[in-house]
C-alpha cells in the first residue's frame, strides 16, 4: 500500500513538472510575439564604407550582415554576384555619383534617430499578429539603395531603403520626375504601412502574376492594402476595391482577415 502511494505521489510530481514546462513554453512563445521591433542600422555601416571607404565597415557588412549585403548588391543595386572579386570596388565606385552621395548624406541627416519608427513598427506588428497569430516577427533593418526598391523582404528579414523616404518635396525626387502621387508616399509616415504591405505580400504572393490582368493585380493589392488600413487604424490607402472589401467584411463578420486575403472576388 505504501509502495502504491509513493508511486502516486511521484506521478503527481512528474505531472506538475510537465505542466510547468508547458506553461513556461507557452509564456516564452507569447513573449516572442510581444517582442519589440528594434531596427538594425545597417545603413550606418553601409554609409561609413560608401562615404569614407572604411574597410572595417566593409568587413562588418560582410561578416555581421551577409544576407543584407547580398540582398543589397545582387537584388537591389544589381551590381553582380556578391562573391565577385571586384564587387567591393564596384559598389564603392557606383556610389561616388554625386546624386547618390547626396542621398547618403540626407539619409544620415534625416534618420539620426528612428525611435519613433521602432515604436510604430512594434505596435503595428503586434496588431498584425492578432489577425495572423501564426506569423513570425521579421527582423527589420535599414539600408541605402539607389532609388530602387522601397522595401525588400528576404526570408525573415525586412529591409527599409531610407533613400525612398526623404519627403515629398525632396529636390532629388523632383529632379528625377516622380509624380506628385508617387512623392506623396515617399515620406517617413509611409514607412510603417509599406513594411506591413510588403511583408503581407511576401506571405500572400500573387501567383502566376504575369498571366493575370491589371484588374486582378489591383484586386490582390487592394486586399493587402485593406489589411494595412485595418492594422494602422486609419485609411492609408483608398480605391473602389478597398471600399467594396470594407463593406463586404462589415456584412460578413464571421470571415477572418486571413480568409479574406484568399478571396478571388466578392
Amino acid at each position: 500500500m505504501i509502495r502504491v502511494r509513493q508511486l502516486f505521489i511521484l506521478a503527481l510530481l512528474l505531472m506538475a513538472v510537465c505542466l510547468g514546462c508547458q506553461w513556461q513554453a507557452e509564456k516564452a512563445e507569447e513573449h516572442d510575439q510581444e517582442q519589440d521591433v528594434v531596427i538594425e542600422r545597417y545603413d550606418r555601416i553601409e554609409s561609413m564604407y560608401l562615404s569614407m571607404a572604411d574597410f572595417a565597415a566593409l568587413h562588418q557588412m560582410r561578416t555581421d550582415y551577409p544576407v543584407q549585403t547580398r540582398t543589397l548588391i545582387e537584388n537591389v543595386l544589381q551590381l553582380g554576384p556578391v562573391n565577385d572579386p571586384e564587387i567591393n570596388n564596384r559598389l564603392l565606385v557606383f556610389f561616388q555619383d554625386s546624386t547618390l552621395q547626396a542621398l547618403v548624406a540626407e539619409v544620415e541627416r534625416q534618420y539620426k534617430d528612428v525611435g519613433d519608427l521602432n515604436k510604430q513598427l512594434t505596435n503595428a506588428f503586434r496588431r498584425l499578429s492578432k489577425l495572423f497569430p501564426e506569423i513570425q516577427l521579421p527582423h527589420v533593418y535599414t539600408q541605402i539603395g539607389s532609388l530602387d526598391q522601397s522595401i525588400v523582404v528576404t526570408d525573415s528579414l525586412l529591409g527599409i531603403s531610407l533613400d525612398k523616404y526623404l519627403g515629398a518635396d525632396h529636390p532629388i525626387y523632383l529632379r528625377y520626375g516622380y509624380t506628385e502621387q508617387q512623392r506623396s508616399m515617399m515620406t517617413r509616415e509611409y514607412i510603417v504601412p509599406d513594411c506591413l504591405g510588403f511583408y503581407l505580400l511576401s506571405l500572400y504572393p500573387l501567383t502566376d502574376a504575369e498571366s493575370l490582368s491589371d484588374e486582378q493585380h489591383l484586386w490582390h493589392m487592394s486586399k493587402i492594402q485593406s489589411v494595412v488600413n485595418q492594422v494602422m487604424g486609419t485609411r492609408i490607402f483608398s480605391n473602389e476595391y478597398i471600399e467594396k472589401l470594407d463593406d463586404y467584411m462589415k456584412s460578413h463578420p464571421e470571415m477572418s482577415t486571413a480568409k479574406m486575403l484568399l478571396l478571388d472576388s466578392i
